[in-house]
């Protein structure tokens, strides 16, 4: 889940040659979708998203009985050990800084599906 429209795309172009991927403009979105029946393999959400930001984003997958266990990659613009510590100890399971290598980013979440 991205505001950034150039990122959703990014995301899903790369992304998609390998896993089914589906895009949400905010948390709210993703939330609701989820809340609709869905269940991902994984998400990678912006801590800065309208309506719902990353922070309250990630405290209300991990505080769900059904998603709590999702893997979940936060991307952010900020570069600070400070926000990242916040995010991982809000239940985040990785953290990577905007731009970034979508090889990169492919190989984290391949990781973190190795795991589950």
């Amino acid at each position: 889940m991205d505001d950034e429209l150039s990122i959703r795309m990014l995301l899903e172009n790369f992304l998609s040659k390998s896993y089914d991927v589906i895009t949400k403009n905010d948390g709210m979105e993703g939330i609701k979708w989820m809340e609709d029946g869905n269940m991902p393999d994984l998400i990678v959400a912006d801590i800065q998203m309208p309506n719902l930001d990353g922070y309250e984003f990630i405290k209300n997958i991990r505080s769900s009985g059904f998603f709590k266990d999702v893997p979940l990659i936060m991307l952010s613009g900020i570069e600070s050990s400070q926000e990242k510590v916040k995010c991982l100890k809000l239940g985040a399971n990785d953290y990577m800084v905007k731009p970034f290598n979508p090889e990169e980013l492919s190989v984290r979440i391949e990781l973190l599906l190795a795991r589950k």
